[in-house]
């Protein structure tokens, strides 16, 4: 997959650890601890959040980045709101594969995962190749992460392939008996934007969905008749849908 374009890395003007503690420091300074409640309700948690709302964190990652190394330290903070701007720094292409399952056995919350995939590790030539390895790991959000990668492939990648999405429906059912609430939302995400891609693809999907309704695991079910709902309202466009919720 073609590295997807982003502003060049700026010359930082200080070390790599005084970066970091500045980086840290504004984002402790915009920190909103009365949203913390209500976003653990949603299932934002993690050790240390600070509560910034993805907009800031945007915001705050146009002013520092791209910067890789930076990005790297900021990930290893452990805080969510520091490893969703991490995601926001980091240069995608120089991403090894160690330092993207690094990643993926840190994550603490499904939107650390999704902002992830969606801004760094979907963008990196090495994520096609990810998704198999972490289908197959048992910790919830680095499995979640590779269904999450393949949903934002499939609207994003827009060469890819439709070969190359079939071979993954596979894992879609085969992860398809997963109860666990965030694994099992990002195999119905992956297997609904496949659907949205194009006419073969929503054929491929329900066929698949289809498949899963008949199994008798919950999920396996759960999943089906989300994806069919879906699939069987709407046309398959080639843009396949926005960025969904858990």
């Amino acid at each position: 997959m073609p590295v997807t374009s982003r502003p060049q890395a700026q010359v930082r003007s200080q070390p790599l650890d005084a970066a970091l503690a500045d980086a840290l420091q504004r984002l402790r300074a915009a920190a909103r601890p009365e949203q913390l409640q209500a976003m653990a309700g949603f299932g934002l948690v993690g050790t240390g959040r600070l509560g910034l709302a993805v907009p800031s964190l945007r915001a705050l990652g146009k002013q520092l980045g791209p910067d890789h190394e930076l990005a790297l330290a900021l990930w290893d903070s452990g805080i969510p709101d520091a490893q969703i701007l991490a995601s926001l720094l980091a240069e995608p292409e120089r991403l090894t594969a160690a330092e993207m399952d690094h990643w993926t056995r840190g994550m603490q919350a499904w939107d650390v995962c999704d902002q992830a995939c969606l801004n760094a590790l979907r963008r990196s030539p090495l994520s096609w190749a990810r998704i198999p390895v972490w289908a197959a790991a048992e910790p919830e959000f680095v499995k979640r992460a590779a269904f999450s990668l393949l949903a934002v492939l499939a609207v994003h990648d827009k060469q890819r392939a439709d070969a190359d999405f079939i071979a993954r429906l596979p894992l879609i059912e085969a992860a398809a008996d997963d109860p666990r609430n965030f694994v099992k939302k990002s195999v119905n995400w992956a297997l609904r934007q496949i659907g949205k891609r194009n006419a073969l693809l929503r054929a491929e999907a329900v066929a698949l969905a289809r498949r899963l309704r008949e199994r008798p695991e919950a999920a396996a079910r759960w999943i089906a008749h989300d994806a069919l709902r879906e699939l069987a309202a709407q046309p398959p466009s080639r843009s396949g849908g926005g960025f969904d919720k858990p």
